[in-house]
């Protein structure tokens, strides 16, 4: 006799008949199996897909602060900049003042998470320091200076750093969006509040030639 298939006698009309039978088609209380199956399967899913984005969620944390110890690094080498440039660079005040000041929006924007704000006040910060440099190279004394080279040197070196450190940012953000964005692990994500994170683009500031010796008649 095939599996699944048994005889039943029909007592009032005194027949044999074949009768499906599945054993195990119910589980305890009645629950079907394939349901209790797909239930099982579809919270093993919800666990993995959570845990995927938990890790990016944490990749988009860590690349964020290794930004932020770099800032922070910088942020305590360009006080010992400019006051060795105001030594020497009398006449560039104003622009020693704009290094300050991008220097303070970029302590705050990053203190507040605030991505879009920051790169902002990075891309100021960064032509601030282009100029100043540009400028320290029609002052020798100051360019023979070992602290105003070492500052140079390590301030140059920590922008380079955050620049690499950015492309980081932003490949972990945008792995970050596309997951949460994809069918059916949005799903997952939007009813969790997984939200999408802003990648870290710093704006550009064109640097304009700047007159020295007008620079001198100040």
């Amino acid at each position: 006799m095939p599996f699944g298939w048994h005889i039943e006698q029909d007592m009032s009309l005194h027949v044999w008949r074949i009768a499906d039978y599945t054993p195990g088609i119910k589980g305890e209380g009645g629950m079907p199996i394939f349901l209790l199956v797909l239930l099982v399967v579809c919270v093993i899913y919800f666990i993995l897909v959570y845990n995927g984005l938990v890790s990016l969620k944490h990749n988009v944390e860590k690349a964020w602060a290794n930004i932020d110890v770099l800032l922070k690094q910088r942020h305590d080498e360009l006080p010992k900049l400019v006051d060795t440039c105001k030594q020497y660079m009398q006449h560039e005040q104003t622009t020693l003042q704009q290094v300050i000041q991008a220097r303070a929006r970029v302590q705050s924007a990053t203190e507040q998470h605030d991505v879009n704000a920051l790169g902002a006040a990075e891309g100021d910060l960064r032509a601030g320091l282009g100029s100043l440099f540009a400028l320290a190279e029609s002052y020798p004394e100051l360019k023979a200076n070992e602290q105003f080279l070492h500052l140079q040197a390590r301030i140059s070196g920590l922008e380079n750093a955050i620049a690499d450190r950015r492309e980081f940012y932003n490949e972990s953000v945008n792995l970050h969006n596309v997951r949460i964005a994809q069918f059916p692990d949005l799903i997952v994500a939007r009813s969790l509040g997984f939200s999408r994170e802003q990648m870290l683009r710093f704006a550009s500031r064109e640097l304009r030639d700047v007159d020295i010796a007008s620079r001198f008649k100040q």
